[in-house]
């Protein structure tokens, strides 16, 4: 007996499963409306936190960019790649003689105005890597080899900056003008964009001193690497304790970078106010189709409650219903998401952009949390409905 009740029992909860399921797809104009809204919020929600988080990122690439080096040396004062006050010349032989050290090269990076061949002038970064490892350099070259800087007045070029400043135009023997000195373009780095995607020219340390003109100091970064035994968070404290100069390890500089960003710029507002505007919209749109399709269908709910069903079992069919169209709209807001970073890889702008896990996770949560604020003040007008008020 015990098992035939639980049959008719499952077999009932079945058939008012199907029943929700069928008042929601019989208003097609409601169904499809609290779907868009769904979609609309996540999308909205998830498209903007992809950008937020790709760009702050590109704060780190000046250290990401760099195939090498486990801790990065740098004037007290100094806060980031970009953001850099020049080192004395002597700096390099003091890091050197710390205990760990395996080896030290210097790197120079500086803002210079280059005029092209076409007359334009553009503004461009210039990083100047040791000229015996050429350590510095970005790990992957589309055109050409790093074998091109032993020629003299020989540029690299990064592909982002080369598509902003020639488009179309190969860039690979264009001529430059820095500082009245002769730069030549004789490859092409495949590399992460900077914050500003400003044009990168890689060159050798002694050509870059000639390309930029300076004060005394004109070292920028000394990049270390560290021994075999030797972690990089000890070496960076070796280095500040008998140098007096600022070490930070790869992980710590890039996350520098990422959060000047954060600290100096609008963007965490920006892009906060329009995630807040897709919760808020995700919220009016479900909310105020889900309290129609409700009232709409308040008779049927109450003659359901007429024969016997209770108000949990009313809540269980609500909670479908909000299931099924969350669901539905998720799935095509990440969907549309997707394609939007996929329709633009293209574009420079939009280089080496991605989806990180947390992203879709945090737009679940958020689409629940709409679902249930809405679902329950749909219901609130359910659960007072007397039984008998569909008899009058």
């Amino acid at each position: 007996m015990d098992s035939i009740f639980a049959t008719l029992t499952l077999k009932q909860a079945n058939a008012m499963l199907w029943i929700a399921i069928r008042m929601l797809t019989g208003d097609r104009t409601k169904f499809y409306g609290l779907v868009f809204g769904i979609a609309f919020s996540t999308l909205l929600i998830t498209q903007q936190l992809t950008i937020f988080v790709n760009l702050i990122e590109r704060g780190a690439s000046g250290v990401y960019n760099n195939a090498s080096g486990d801790v990065y040396v740098m004037d007290p004062v100094s806060r980031t790649s970009d953001v850099i006050f020049p080192l004395p010349s002597t700096a390099l032989d003091q890091v050197r003689s710390v205990a760990g050290v395996a080896w030290a090269v210097p790197q120079l990076r500086a803002n210079a105005a280059v005029r092209t061949q076409l007359g334009d002038l553009e503004q461009v970064a210039v990083i100047g890597v040791d000229d015996a490892t050429l350590i510095g350099l970005p790990e992957r070259m589309l055109i050409g080899t790093s074998d091109v800087l032993s020629i003299p007045d020989t540029v690299i070029i990064d592909d982002v900056g080369a598509d902003r400043m020639f488009g179309a135009i190969d860039p690979i023997d264009q001529r430059l003008e820095l500082n009245d000195q002769r730069a030549v373009i004789r490859g092409m780095a495949d590399v992460i964009p900077s914050f500003t995607s400003t044009a990168v020219l890689y060159t050798t340390y002694s050509q870059a001193l000639r390309y930029v003109p300076g004060t005394r100091n004109r070292t920028s970064l000394v990049i270390v690497g560290s021994a075999g035994d030797v972690a990089p968070q000890e070496l960076a404290a070796r280095i500040e304790r008998q140098t007096g100069l600022k070490a930070r390890t790869r992980d710590e500089f890039a996350q520098d970078g990422i959060d000047f960003i954060i600290e100096n710029t609008g963007i965490p507002f920006n892009f906060g106010i329009t995630v807040a505007l897709g919760f808020i919209v995700g919220v009016a749109i479900v909310g105020l189709t889900f309290s129609l399709f409700i009232r709409d269908n308040i008779r049927q709910l109450g003659a359901l409650k007429a024969i016997g069903v209770t108000n949990a079992k009313i809540g269980r069919m609500v909670a479908v219903q909000a299931g099924m169209v969350g669901g539905i709209g998720y799935g095509l807001g990440i969907i549309g998401t997707v394609l939007f970073i996929w329709g633009f890889s293209s574009n420079s702008t939009f280089k080496g952009f991605y989806i990180p896990w947390q992203i879709p996770l945090i737009s679940l949560v958020s689409m629940a949390l709409i679902l249930t604020f809405t679902a329950w003040l749909a219901l609130r007008s359910v659960m007072r409905t007397e039984p008998a008020a569909v008899f009058r």
